[in-house]
């Protein structure tokens, strides 16, 4: 019987610790800084509308891996929840992801699929052959037009810099879809846990063996105590930034109650002008079209280069956030039986069925793994 400390009770955290609980004879500690469990994904009721709120922003759970599935379906019900964003501009309003209708909508055309196609590979800088950053993606793959109304004003307030200094690779997350498709993900399964995400989380975390303490800020002094420990945490702040940060974008939130059962008619609005402050506007209510509310409560979101006391939210991986990294996963690689896990300790933009995935195949390989654990991997991609 070993002890097993887990920092951190996001999905990263809550697979691990219910893994090893079920498959080992390990007592598994669970610490969390803040006063919930959840992590980002963390909901919770409003008091005053009873809204099931996303605390730290929208989550609409989404997966084409089958394992993955059918392992967050034994925690809790999931009900079908489309995500179908529309975006506020200069020149009106719009459904994203990019598809047909925004399309027509936005020329004045009346395109099918092909000739639509057609349209934006003429529009399109074709000369670009290798995209080196953001804009260059954003101009090879729609053109200027689009470029502007769309999302040259969203990401300079969502990443606060330029988008001539992001990577290509940011864009390619994004979907342009020629048929009048505007679900923004292709997976699936798609919905939203009918209890919340917290709740779910709370079912995993229940084993006998898993113990949990929140309001904890953990230290590294604490590793002594146990056998081994996964990070889910900020990788740079595991080593007390002795290198120096690296970038992330925090966010924030105004919330308001609207005195009435609707409030902008959709989950998530964009506002993609650079001269509103705030990225989006999520409602919650419309994550949950099952209840029924005579009152509703929605979020103003903004972005922000994340401070010290800030939560960090997404990696914002520059080139000099990457030569960094390196060096504090040469750290990491020194650190004796530490795994490193999720967004934030692998420094990486990961989707929470990614996150659920890397979490599941990294417990089989600790269940597998022979102790003693000095050569387990520091982290998920290791050896995926």
């Amino acid at each position: 019987m070993a002890k097993i400390l887990v920092i951190g009770s996001g999905f990263s955290g809550a697979v691990l610790a219910e893994q090893l609980a079920a498959h080992t004879d390990h007592k598994i500690l669970v610490v969390d800084e803040r006063s919930h469990i959840g992590g980002n994904c963390h909901t919770e009721r409003d008091p005053t509308t009873g809204v099931m709120v996303h605390m730290y922003g929208p989550h609409i759970f989404h997966t084409s891996n089958e394992s993955v599935w059918r392992y967050v379906q034994r925690f809790g019900t999931f009900s079908p929840n489309l995500n179908r964003v529309k975006a506020v501009t200069d020149r009106g309003v719009f459904s994203l992801p990019i598809n047909l209708l925004t399309i027509n909508q936005l020329f004045h055309k009346t395109f099918n699929p092909r000739e639509a196609e057609a349209f934006i590979k003429s529009i399109s800088e074709q000369k670009i052959s290798e995209p080196e950053n953001f804009e260059e993606q954003s101009l090879k793959m729609i053109g200027s037009v689009m470029y502007e109304t769309f999302i040259r004003g969203y990401t300079r307030k969502q990443w606060g810099c330029d988008p001539r200094d992001l990577p290509a690779s940011i864009l390619k997350r994004m979907p342009i879809r020629f048929t009048y498709d505007d679900n923004y993900y292709d997976d699936k399964y798609q919905g939203v846990p009918v209890d919340g995400y917290s709740v779910l989380i709370g079912r995993m975390l229940s084993h006998s063996k898993i113990s949990i303490q929140l309001n904890q800020r953990y230290d590294r002094s604490w590793n002594v105590d146990f056998d081994y420990v996964f990070y889910s945490g900020a990788i740079d702040r595991y080593f007390a930034f002795k290198l120096g940060r690296l970038g992330y974008r925090s966010i924030y939130f105004e919330s308001e109650i609207f005195n009435g059962p609707d409030y902008q008619g959709n989950p998530v609005i964009n506002y993609c002008q650079e001269s509103v402050p705030y990225t989006r506007i999520h409602e919650h209510k419309h994550f949950a079209p099952w209840e029924a509310h005579t009152r509703s409560i929605y979020f103003r979101e903004y972005s922000k280069e994340s401070e010290v006391e800030d939560t960090p939210f997404y990696p914002k991986r520059l080139v000099g956030d990457m030569a960094l990294l390196k060096k504090y996963r040469d750290l990491a690689e020194a650190e004796p039986n530490v795994s490193f896990v999720g967004r934030l300790g692998t420094y990486r933009y990961l989707d929470m069925h990614n996150v659920i995935q890397e979490s599941l195949l990294m417990a089989e390989k600790f269940v597998s793994f022979a102790s003693p654990w000095e050569k387990f991997p520091k982290f998920p991609n290791q050896y995926l």
